[in-house]
C-alpha cells in the first residue's frame, strides 16, 4: 500500500492520544475562528504536498509557508469547501479538480483559529497560478519527506511572556514551522497510530 493510500486509510481510524491540539495562549478570550487548509497531496509515484509562501505585507504569518486556506465564510457549506474555495483564490485551483478524502483533525492556532485540515489528491503539475497580492510562491514538497518523524524537529522560542515549543521541518532551505508543521505532525502520527 502506498504513502498515499495509507494516509487516506489513516483519516478513517479514531484519533491517537498524542495529537497536538493546538496553541492555547493565556488571556485570549472568545470563541475561535472557524479555518480550513486545503493539504492538496500531488498524484504521482513519489506524492508530494503543495505549499504556499505568504506574501511579506500580510497582516497574519507574513512570509510564512502554509497550506492554502483561511477563514470558513457564512456562504461555505462547511470545512471542505471553505478549503477548496481558498485554495481556488489563493493558488487558482479549481475545484473540480481535487479529489477530496476527507477531514484530518482540528487545530487551534496561536492568532485564535480552530483550522480543520482537508485532504485530497490533486494531479501532478497542474498549471496553478499564485495570487499575486497573498501568494509570494507555490512548491511542492515530498511528502514522504514531510511525514517523517525524523524530519520533525520540536523547538522553541520566547513568545508573549512564556516559553512555547512547536515544530519546525526543514526542507531544501525552506522553513516549515508553527501550525502547518504541527499539522503535518498530527499526519505522521495518525499513519503511525
Amino acid at each position: 500500500m502506498s504513502l498515499a493510500d495509507r494516509l487516506r486509510a489513516a483519516l478513517a481510524l479514531p484519533p491517537p492520544p498524542d495529537l497536538l491540539p493546538g496553541d492555547l495562549v493565556e488571556g485570549m478570550v472568545g470563541d475561535p475562528v472557524a479555518a480550513a487548509v486545503l493539504v492538496a497531496i500531488t498524484r504521482r509515484a513519489e506524492p508530494g504536498v503543495l505549499l504556499t509562501v505568504r506574501r511579506e505585507h500580510m497582516r497574519t504569518h507574513a512570509g510564512q509557508i502554509a497550506f492554502p486556506g483561511g477563514r470558513v465564510d457564512a456562504e461555505d457549506r462547511d470545512s471542505a469547501a471553505a478549503a477548496l474555495r481558498e485554495a481556488e483564490e489563493e493558488i487558482g485551483l479549481p475545484r473540480a479538480a481535487v479529489a477530496l478524502w476527507g477531514t484530518a483533525d482540528p487545530y487551534r492556532t496561536i492568532t485564535g483559529y480552530h483550522v480543520v485540515p482537508v485532504l485530497g489528491e490533486v494531479d501532478a503539475d497542474l498549471p496553478l497560478q499564485p495570487h499575486e497580492h497573498e501568494v509570494a510562491d507555490l512548491f511542492e514538497a515530498p511528502l514522504a519527506f514531510l511525514l517523517d518523524p525524523a524530519n520533525q524537529h520540536r523547538m522553541s522560542a520566547d513568545f508573549q511572556g512564556a516559553r512555547r515549543q512547536y515544530y519546525e521541518i526543514n526542507w531544501e532551505g525552506r522553513r516549515i514551522w508553527g501550525a502547518t508543521a504541527a499539522m503535518l505532525v498530527n499526519l505522521s502520527r495518525r499513519l503511525a497510530a
